[in-house]
């Protein structure tokens, strides 16, 4: 994976056109200044639809509001 990079003044005439070229090729771009990284552009991760997200996460017990078998005194 390289790592490109560009001058600040480049990267403040060019901004948009680069925000597209890194969500495409979803390759970070560092910003320098002076030939020194300041900033880096990263692309964002696919967002995971939240419709069946959690399936498979949920473990079924049993009926948990049932009555238990033995009795019970509360005064005791």
């Amino acid at each position: 994976m390289a790592i490109h990079s560009i001058g600040a003044g480049d990267f403040k005439a060019k901004c948009l056109k680069l925000l597209d070229e890194v969500a495409a090729s979803k390759e970070p771009l560092t910003i320098t200044k002076h030939g020194k990284p300041v900033a880096r552009l990263v692309p964002i991760a696919d967002e995971t639809p939240l419709f069946g997200a959690l399936q498979g996460s949920v473990l079924y017990e049993g009926d948990i509001i049932a009555p238990l078998d033995n009795d019970w005194d509360a005064t005791q």
